[in-house]
């Protein structure tokens, strides 16, 4: 089992970039896959980015590619969302996920990833 702590969240302005971090409990992290996911107001959570165990296979959903990067660094234990030129409808509260899958394969859907973790709320203002 894995324990996640996402940070960084916080109110920016049209435009601002965010960096947020999930921290990861286990030295094991390198075997997880990890997804980010976010949940607006009223909305179901959706899928973000994820990242291979190695880190060398990402995937995005189509409306922040180009803006948000994924990585991690498994020696600490800890993965990253880079967000760069956000937007209002970027507002959400912001999770990350991890679980082990079949190497190469990052999973859109929630049920795929059983470790989560607390959720960082992202605010950004017009």
């Amino acid at each position: 089992q894995v324990q996640l702590v996402e940070s960084g969240g916080g109110l920016v302005q049209a435009g601002d970039s965010l960096r947020l971090s999930c921290a990861a409990s286990r030295r094991t992290f390198n075997t997880y896959t990890m997804g980010w996911f976010r949940q607006a107001p009223g909305k179901e959570r959706e899928f973000v980015a994820g990242i291979s165990r190695s880190g060398g296979s990402t995937d995005y959903t189509d409306s922040v590619k180009g803006r948000f990067t994924i990585s991690r660094d498994n020696a600490k234990n800890t993965g990253y969302l880079q967000m760069n030129s956000l937007k209002p409808e970027d507002t959400a509260v912001y999770y990350c996920a991890a679980d082990y899958t079949v190497v190469g394969v990052i999973p859109r859907r929630e049920s795929a990833y059983a470790y989560w973790g607390q959720g960082t709320q992202v605010t950004v203002s017009s």
